[in-house]
């Protein structure tokens, strides 16, 4: 299991992020992903931890709480979907006319 963690500071580490959940258990792995184009932070963040009681934990101890000035969003990852769907202009949606 992972942990989504939304509403993040665009200035927040990954060393920030792996203290706040070390609180709760042993981090795995940190990952903060950033624009492909301008290589800047995009506000969101996976934590993965030893076992899924310390990611329980975690998430419900740090969901809305306030931090480094942002209410933080903290719950379990979704799986990333397989594929895009198909549309006319090769977006994710596709309208009907």
């Amino acid at each position: 299991m992972s942990i989504y963690i939304g509403n993040l500071s665009y200035q927040v580490t990954e060393e920030e992020l792996t203290n706040v959940f070390a609180e709760y258990g042993t981090v795995k792995r940190v990952q903060l992903p950033s624009d492909r184009e301008t290589g800047r932070p995009r506000g969101f963040g996976f934590v993965e931890m030893a076992s899924d009681a310390q990611e329980e934990a975690a998430i419900e101890a740090l969901d809305g709480a306030e931090w480094m000035g942002r209410s933080l969003k903290v719950n379990k990852a979704k799986p990333k979907p397989e594929g895009r769907p198909e549309g006319r202009s090769g977006g994710p949606y596709r309208r009907d006319s």
